[in-house]
C-alpha cells in the first residue's frame, strides 16, 4: 500500500481545484503491478470537472490496463472521504467485489472497505439488452 499512498499523494499535489481547494489524488494497482494516477480538475462549470478516481481510471486504461486489483485516494480532510457515486460505479466496473478502496487522509487516518461494502448494488452490463 505504501507505494500506493506516495503516487497518490505525489499526484494530489497536482491537482487543480481552484474554487473548492479540495485536493483530491487517486492510485490504482492493477494484477500485473502497474500503477495509475489521477488527480481531480475542476472547472468553473462544477459538473465539468473530473474526479481523482476517473483520472485514475482513464490513465489506466490508456495503459492497456482493464482490472483494478486496489485503489487508494487520498484528500485533506478530517476523516477518509469515500469516491463519489459516479466513482464508486466506474471503480466497480473493472475491479471485483472483493477488491479493496483505501481512503486516507493527509493527516494518516485511513479507512479499506471492499468494492462490494461502498457500492452493494452496482449496475453492471448484464443489466442491459446486449447481443
Amino acid at each position: 500500500m505504501s507505494s500506493l499512498l506516495h503516487a497518490a499523494t505525489a499526484v494530489r499535489e497536482r491537482a487543480y481545484a481552484p474554487y473548492s481547494k479540495f485536493k483530491v489524488g487517486a492510485a490504482i494497482r492493477t494484477p500485473t503491478g502497474s500503477v495509475h494516477v489521477g488527480c481531480n480538475v475542476e472547472n468553473a462549470a462544477y459538473p465539468q470537472g473530473t474526479c481523482a478516481e476517473g483520472g485514475a481510471i482513464s490513465a489506466m486504461i490508456a495503459a492497456g490496463d482493464l482490472e483494478i486489483s486496489e485503489i487508494l485516494v487520498i484528500a485533506d480532510c478530517p476523516s477518509p472521504v469515500p469516491p463519489c457515486g459516479g466513482c464508486r460505479q466506474k471503480i466497480a466496473e473493472f475491479a471485483a467485489s472483493d477488491v479493496k478502496v483505501t481512503m486516507c487522509t493527509t493527516a494518516g487516518k485511513s479507512l479499506t472497505m471492499t468494492v462490494a461494502e461502498l457500492l452493494p448494488g452496482s449496475f453492471d452490463a448484464s443489466f442491459m439488452d446486449m447481443p
